[in-house]
């Protein structure tokens, strides 16, 4: 039996950073499947950045309010 995972990130958010990185085009020709292992990895390392920074900005936020 085989499960199949859902995406944690949304298609538009993976399609911006797709864009960021460079290979969105072969990503529009070829689909997900098409993208070299170091391009996937390097999308997630991004994506972990990114979610990092928005964490920080909201602790941020957070102490100015309290």
């Amino acid at each position: 039996m085989s499960r199949r995972r859902r995406g944690i990130m949304s298609d538009e958010f993976k399609e911006e950073l797709a864009k960021e990185l460079g290979f969105y085009g072969t990503v529009q020709q070829e689909g997900w499947g098409g993208i070299r292992s170091k391009d996937a990895g390097n999308m997630v390392k991004r994506a972990i950045e990114l979610a990092e920074q928005q964490l920080v900005r909201e602790q941020k936020q957070a102490r100015k309010i309290k």
